[in-house]
């Protein structure tokens, strides 16, 4: 694991947003509706053809984490306001995804 993808605070960082700051310096600030939407979990996409199950429809614009777990020392479990709670979200995965103009210019498209 890189200082990048190193996890060393989460953080709410408004009812809205969850921070994690990484071991690189770097602190990333993710619309928590938009980590719900990207849960890569066999319900939320299908495991074959890799296709999004979640209709963002469905999903209620407040939804919020109820508790974040880690797992191991490479990813995070969510539990979600809506009962979702099957999806985890690896650091590397977590720093691909950072909303940042940065990170973005460096990841290319959301995955």
């Amino acid at each position: 694991m890189s200082d990048a993808t190193t996890p060393i605070e989460f953080r709410q960082a408004s009812a809205t947003e969850l921070a994690i700051r990484w071991a690189d310096g770097h602190e990333s600030v993710y619309p928590v509706r938009d980590l719900r939407l990207a849960c890569a979990c066999a319900h939320c996409i299908d495991e074959w053809s890799g296709e999004n199950r979640l209709d963002p429809s469905q999903v209620r614009e407040d939804v919020q984490p109820l508790q974040i777990k880690p797992v191991g020392r490479y990813a995070i479990q969510i539990e979600w306001n809506d009962g979702h709670s099957t999806g985890m979200y690896s650091f590397d995965r977590l720093r691909k995804l950072c909303p940042c103009d940065a990170c973005r210019a460096q990841t290319g498209p959301r995955t």
